[in-house]
């Protein structure tokens, strides 16, 4: 069955070049020019990939991700006019799983497309999987990783981290008491071909610590070495 993708953007010529190209390549495109609509849609069709304009009517592009995010997992690719890093840094804080600045090459877009999809696919591919007698668990105290279920506890309590929140928080895990640095971390954990730069690393590190810190302010678990990037503490 072909992925489906919405599209919202308020400039019509835009709006039908990417429904077009996107067509061509086999994916099932549904369009959106305002930001009301967009949620509407979502909500209805459930997409495999949101691209999403900034700058729309009723609803710009942020309020939508904010929105989006609290009620679905679905990859968001952002689009600006500006290339202004407030923009970028904005867009990953409320949940946007990458950007492209306008103009943009047809092809670039499509890789980034791809990319994202391929990444929904694992994910689902990984649910499907079924444990075996194997199961790979992390402990230190009160927080466990449980490793096959891709899942995370708190005080025996399940802890809602996003598919990148776990991935980070189990690489920093498995490495516990070294210092990895940002651009280590973005590949890793994000693959080397992501363009969202290293400040993403923080957006999801600040998330981590809202959730299993004490005192995010003060974290223990979760430590920035300041200058290098960050280490895990057991």
């Amino acid at each position: 069955m072909a992925s489906k993708i919405l599209i919202v953007e308020d400039e019509p010529a835009l709006l039908d070049t990417l429904e077009y190209n996107l067509s061509r390549q086999g994916y099932h495109a549904v369009t959106a020019c305002d930001g009301q609509t967009a949620v509407s849609l979502a909500r209805s069709i459930q997409p495999d990939l949101i691209v999403l304009d900034i700058m729309l009517p009723q609803l710009d592009g942020f309020e939508v991700c904010r929105i989006l995010r609290q009620e679905m997992n679905v990859p968001i690719l952002m689009l600006t006019a500006r290339d202004a890093e407030i923009d970028r840094v904005v867009g990953l804080e409320i949940g946007a799983d990458d950007y492209l600045t306008k103009p943009f090459s047809m092809r670039e877009f499509l890789a980034r497309v791809k990319a994202q999809l391929r990444r929904v696919r694992l994910d689902r591919s990984e649910a499907q999987i079924v444990p075996t007698e194997e199961v790979e668990r992390y402990s230190f105290g009160n927080l466990q990783l449980d490793v096959t279920r891709h899942q995370a506890y708190l005080n025996n309590q399940t802890l809602p981290l996003k598919p990148k929140e776990f991935e980070l928080l189990l690489y920093l895990a498995r490495h516990k008491g070294q210092v990895l640095s940002r651009d280590m971390l973005m590949e890793q954990v994000w693959g080397w071909n992501f363009s969202g730069g290293s400040r993403t690393v923080d957006v999801h590190m600040r998330w981590l610590r809202e959730k299993i810190e004490n005192d995010p302010a003060q974290p223990e678990r979760l430590v920035t070495v300041r200058g290098v990037g960050y280490r895990f503490e057991g």
